[in-house]
């Protein structure tokens, strides 16, 4: 799904996110945990995003989510998987799938 991911783990990588970019391209990525929701508020472009569980399985999907927009809360998602709007249809990534996560580098 990403060839190049972010690793946002502490509070204020958490809290930057992706603020500030004005576009993720494609093969990248931002991995948020702790996380179980996110917002747009801030943001100038739309995402998708891959909700997973502490084992890596898809919990849940949202798909070209806008700016100013919020997620549903996926209770047992542990981390978000940041990624270009219209990756999760390109992909075929449904509910169930297990993800494969290495080599993610610290910060935004």
């Amino acid at each position: 799904m990403a060839e190049r991911v972010r690793y946002a783990k502490t509070f204020m990588t958490r809290l930057k996110g992706l603020l500030g970019t004005s576009a993720l391209s494609d093969g990248d990525g931002l991995l948020i945990s702790p996380c179980s929701s996110i917002h747009m508020f801030g943001m100038k472009y739309a995402i998708d995003c891959v909700f997973l569980d502490k084992h890596n399985t898809v919990v849940g999907l949202v798909e070209n989510i806008l700016p100013g927009k919020m997620s549903k809360n996926f209770s047992n998602a542990s981390q978000c998987l940041e990624l270009p709007a219209g990756k999760i249809a390109r992909t075929g990534t449904t509910v169930g799938n297990a993800l494969t996560i290495e080599n993610t580098t610290s910060g935004v």
